[in-house]
């Protein structure tokens, strides 16, 4: 079994824009959940911080974010988003694999 890939993006945005962050946050999350390898790509707003994201992103193998991902046209529209509506030290990624990934598959 190819090792599957997770991600977990925390992200504040200024208040200000967030707007703009929200709808480029969703055309980023449609055309991400089209890439191959992306088995899941869920968007969260916190609920004490409605400035606050937490994104989701499940993916079949390393390479289909580092690679695949990052590599997608609509990727840098995302980065520029990012550049423009998230305050320096804004954003963290913290990656995972899952302790038992066959139970990713049982209720899918």
């Amino acid at each position: 079994m190819t090792e599957v890939f997770a991600v977990l993006v925390t992200i504040d945005v200024r208040p200000e824009t967030i707007d703009e962050f929200t709808a480029g946050l969703q055309a980023n999350a449609v055309a991400t959940r089209g890439e191959p390898g992306c088995l899941r790509f869920d968007v969260l707003r916190t609920r004490d911080d409605p400035n606050r994201f937490v994104l989701y992103e499940l993916y079949s193998d390393e390479d289909a974010f580092f690679v695949g991902h990052r590599q997608a046209a609509h990727y840098p529209a995302w980065v520029q988003l990012c550049e423009r509506c998230v305050p320096p030290g804004g954003r963290s990624n913290t990656y995972a694999v899952p302790a038992y990934p066959d139970g990713l598959t049982e209720h899918a």
